[in-house]
């Protein structure tokens, strides 16, 4: 059974798109069909066995598309295995230890019963979009904080789930 899997994200300045598109490169070389799109494009869910959502926190939310995703879909979400990832933290934190997910992203887990939620470190580099974010860079805050390895690392763990029919989802 080939497996179709829907990796979705909410960005804004493209670091979460990075990610997301990290995932689904590792999920493709694990012999996963995989489709990524921004998730205020996504329209239907239920052509796709698995879906991965990550999102963006800015202020301790998630990027409102990603919030938008999942209460739109929920319940063709709760019907599949659901993975989710937020990215953020301006600083190598996110690689040093394991970094709870905000509140809202944990009632998202717990409704969906998400298998995994991971928070990895954002980036936010010259010309990035808000004011906010304008701040942040002048106060020397800025740069590329994503760890790859442990991005690829867990993408690997969602196929290994997928392709060994966790929980004998996929027959």
């Amino acid at each position: 059974m080939t497996t179709n899997v829907l990796v979705a994200f909410g960005t804004t300045n493209g670091s979460t798109a990075g990610i997301a598109e990290t995932v689904a490169d590792v999920l493709r070389e694990e012999g996963l069909t995989v489709r990524t799109a921004p998730a205020a494009t996504v329209e239907d869910v239920t052509e796709f066995d698995a879906v991965v959502v990550g999102g963006a926190l800015y202020a301790g939310r998630w990027h409102k598309d990603a919030r938008r995703f999942v209460r739109r879909h929920r319940r063709a979400l709760r019907e599949r295995p659901v993975w989710l990832f937020s990215s953020g933290p301006l600083d190598p934190s996110a690689s040093e230890r394991d970094i709870p997910p905000v509140p809202g992203v944990r009632r998202t887990v717990l409704r969906l019963d998400a298998r995994d939620h991971v928070t990895f470190g954002g980036r936010l580099e010259e010309g990035a979009e808000g004011r906010i974010a304008r701040m942040i860079l002048r106060s020397g805050k800025g740069g590329d904080f994503r760890d790859f390895a442990r991005i690829a690392d867990w993408a690997k763990q969602i196929a290994a789930d997928l392709t060994a029919g966790a929980d004998g989802l996929f027959p």
